[in-house]
C-alpha cells in the first residue's frame, strides 16, 4: 500500500518532522497568538500527549537565531514555509530567528529519589549549556563568566548556582545576540508529580521554586517565557510573587485550538488517507474534550488509530493513550471512593454529569486531602471533561462527565483491577459453602452485599455481572471453573467442575433485569434454558452424580437467586 506520507507516532520535535515529510497538522498560528497576547509569562495546561512537547519545540524552530557549532547563524525560515504563520503578515513574521532561546525539557525527571531526580534535572541544563557553548569562544563573557559557565558544564556547580543557571544562561546569551532571550520550559510537573508519589516533594518543589523565580521573575534579559504541564501549581508552591504569570487552562478559549485536533483537522487527516468511513467511530473514542468551548479530539490517539488502520494493524479502535501514562491517579479515586463517591462514579459511567468546584491553584500535596481535590485532578489531567460552568458566591462551579469511549475504557479497567486486588484478600468460604449446600437466602444475601460495595461499570449489560461473579469464585479451591464454552446446544455462563466427583457440580446461568418486577421471571428462565440447551450435557458425560443448576438475576445492586429443584428462592 502506497503512503503518502508517515505518520509521526512519538515525534516530537518540530524539524525531525518537517525534514522527514511527516503529516504535520498545522499549528503555527500559536505563534502569532503569543505575540499578540504578549504575557511575560505563559503557562498552558493541558493533559498528557496533547501535542505540548511538538508546540514548544515548534516555537524554538521559528523564534532561535540558532548558532551552529562553527558559529553562524543558521537559517530556519524553511522550516515554516507554506504554513500559516507566513501568511498571518510581518508584524508577527519580523520576531522569526531574531532571539537566543533557552528550551528546558523536565520530563525525564522520573528517579526514586531527590538526588537522582535532581542529577536528571541537571542534566538537561548542561545540556542546553553544552548546545549554547559558542559563548566560551572570544571575549564576550568575562573569564568569571566563563569560570562559572564551565563549572556548570562539568557538574562542579554548587545547588545554589544550577538554580540560578537558567538566569544566568539567559543573560550570557542577551550579552552575545543583543537579544532578551525567549524561556521554554516543557512538562514542568512532572518531577513535581513523581517527588510526591515518591516521597521527596518538599525538597523538589524548594529547587524548582529557585530555578523559576530566578529566570520568570527576576530576569532583566527575559523576552518572554512559555511553561507547559498538566497541572496548574499554586503560585504560593511554585510561582512566588509570579504578578507576570498568564495561566491558559482547558477551561479557557485562549489558544484552545492549538493542543488536540479539532474537528476539521480530523477531517482532513481522515480524508488524506481515504479512511473517512471511519469518521463516527474516531469521534466516539477519542472526540469529546472541551478546552473553553472548543471541541478537541487526543491528538494522540487519533495518530495511532491512523496509523494502525493504514497499515492494516487492526480493524478497531484501541485505547491507546491508556498505555502512555499512569493511571494512578484513576486507581486513587477508585480505592478511596466511600459511598457517595461510588455512587457519583458509577453515574459518570452511564454517561452523566456531577458538579465540582473547581481548584485550579493547588498543589500535589493537596490531591489527596479531600475527593474534590481528586475530581479537580481527573479533570485538569483529561480523564474527566467539563461540560458547563456555573459561577457562584466567588466560586466556579463544572459540570464534569467522561470524555469519550477511550477514558471509559480506563474507568472500566482500573475498577476490574481494584476488584480484583480487593477480592483476592477477602474470605469468601461462607459464599462457597452455601452454594454447594443449596443456601439461596445467603448466596443472594452475600452477593448483594458485595454489589452495594463494588462500583458497577457495566449495568447494562449482563457481562459485568459475569466478570464479578466469577472474581468472587476466583478462591474456590478443589473447583475448575469454565466460563461461556459451549455444552449441550448452546452456551452456559459459569460452571464449577469439582476435581473430587463426589462433591456436587454446579452450573450458575445469570440474567440482567430492567426492574425489580422482571426478577423472578428471568431467574426461572435461566433454570428452563439450563434444561433446555442440556448445559449439563459435559457434566453428566464426565460422570458427576450430584449437579446443582443455579438460575440468578441481578437488578442494579439486587440479585434474586433460584435453584432448580427447589420452590424458595431469594430476592436481595
Amino acid at each position: 500500500m502506497e503512503i503518502k506520507k508517515a505518520i509521526p507516532i512519538g515525534i516530537e520535535f518540530y524539524k525531525e518532522i518537517i525534514d522527514n515529510d511527516y503529516y504535520y497538522v498545522d499549528k503555527t498560528l500559536l505563534i502569532r497568538d503569543l505575540l499578540i497576547r504578549k504575557s511575560k509569562v505563559t503557562l498552558f495546561t493541558r493533559p498528557r500527549r496533547f501535542g505540548k512537547t511538538l508546540a514548544q519545540s515548534m516555537l524554538r524552530t521559528f523564534f532561535e537565531e540558532e548558532v551552529a557549532a562553527d558559529g553562524t547563524v543558521k537559517d530556519n525560515s524553511g522550516y515554516f514555509a507554506g504554513k500559516k504563520i507566513m501568511e498571518a503578515g510581518e508584524e508577527y513574521t519580523r520576531h522569526m530567528g531574531k532571539y537566543p532561546v533557552i528550551f528546558l525539557s523536565m520530563k525525564s525527571a522520573k528517579q526514586p529519589d531527590f538526588k537522582m531526580a535532581y542529577e536528571s534535572l541537571i542534566d538537561e541544563i548542561v545540556k542546553e549549556y553544552e548546545r549554547h557553548s559558542y559563548l566560551l569562544e572570544g571575549d564576550v563573557l568575562t573569564q568569571a563568566q566563563k569560570k562559572r559557565y564551565n563549572a556548570v558544564l562539568d557538574y562542579s556547580a554548587g545547588q545554589a548556582v544550577y538554580a540560578k543557571s537558567l538566569l544566568f544562561l539567559s543573560g550570557c546569551l542577551e550579552k552575545y545576540h543583543h537579544s532578551n532571550t525567549v524561556i521554554l520550559i516543557d512538562e514542568y510537573d512532572v518531577p513535581l508529580e513523581n517527588a510526591y508519589f515518591r516521597g521527596f516533594y518538599d525538597e523538589m518543589v524548594g529547587f524548582i521554586r529557585s530555578l523559576f523565580e530566578s529566570a520568570l521573575k527576576t530576569n532583566d534579559s527575559l523576552q518572554f517565557a512559555v511553561v507547559t504541564g498538566c497541572l496548574r501549581i499554586s503560585r504560593e508552591s511554585i510561582f512566588t510573587g509570579l504578578n507576570n504569570l498568564k495561566v491558559s487552562s482547558i477551561l479557557e478559549d485562549h489558544c484552545a485550538q492549538y493542543f488536540g485536533f479539532v474537528q476539521e483537522e480530523v477531517d482532513k487527516l481522515l480524508s488524506f488517507y481515504g479512511i473517512e468511513q471511519h469518521r463516527d467511530e474516531v469521534k466516539e473514542w477519542y472526540d469529546g474534550y472541551l478546552f473553553g468551548d472548543t471541541e478537541v479530539y487526543n491528538p494522540w490517539s487519533i495518530i495511532n488509530y491512523v496509523d494502525d488502520i493504514i497499515f492494516e494493524d487492526t480493524k478497531f479502535p484501541k485505547p491507546y493513550w491508556s498505555n502512555t501514562s499512569s493511571n494512578s491517579i484513576v486507581q486513587e479515586m477508585v480505592k478511596r471512593a466511600d459511598e457517595n463517591a461510588r455512587q457519583e462514579i458509577e453515574f459518570l459511567l452511564s454517561g452523566g454529569a456531577i458538579e465540582k468546584q473547581v481548584h485550579e491553584d493547588i498543589t500535589y500535596g493537596d490531591i489527596l486531602l479531600s475527593e474534590d481535590n481528586l475530581w479537580n485532578f481527573l479533570l485538569f489531567t483529561g480523564y474527566l471533561k467539563a461540560v458547563e460552568k456555573n459561577f457562584r458566591s466567588d466560586a466556579i462551579f463544572i459540570n464534569m462527565k467522561i470524555p469519550n469511549t477511550e477514558i471509559q475504557y480506563i474507568y472500566n479497567n482500573t475498577i476490574q483491577e481494584w476488584f480484583r486486588q480487593k477480592v483476592s484478600t477477602m474470605d469468601f468460604s461462607s459464599l462457597y459453602n452455601a452454594i454447594l449446600s443449596c443456601d439461596t437466602k445467603t448466596v443472594g444475601g452475600l452477593l448483594k452485599q458485595q454489589l452495594q460495595e463494588s462500583i458497577s461499570y457495566m449495568d447494562s449489560a449482563e457481562n459485568f455481572y459475569h466478570g464479578f461473579l466469577l472474581g468472587l469464585l476466583g478462591g474456590l479451591r478443589g473447583y475448575k471453573k469454565k466460563s461461556n464454552l459451549e455444552s449441550g446446544d448452546g452456551r452456559y455462563d459459569i460452571i464449577l467442575m469439582p476435581h473430587d466427583e463426589q462433591r456436587p457440580a454446579v452450573i450458575l446461568e445469570l440474567k440482567r433485569a430492567r426492574t425489580y418486577t422482571e426478577m423472578e421471571k428471568l431467574c426461572k428462565e435461566a433454570l428452563q434454558q439450563i434444561d433446555q440447551k442440556h448445559y449439563d450435557a459435559a457434566l453428566i458425560e464426565e460422570g458427576y452424580p450430584l449437579i446443582l443448576k443455579y438460575g440468578i438475576c441481578f437488578c442494579k445492586k439486587s440479585c434474586m437467586v433460584k435453584l432448580a429443584g427447589d420452590s424458595k428462592g431469594l430476592q436481595s
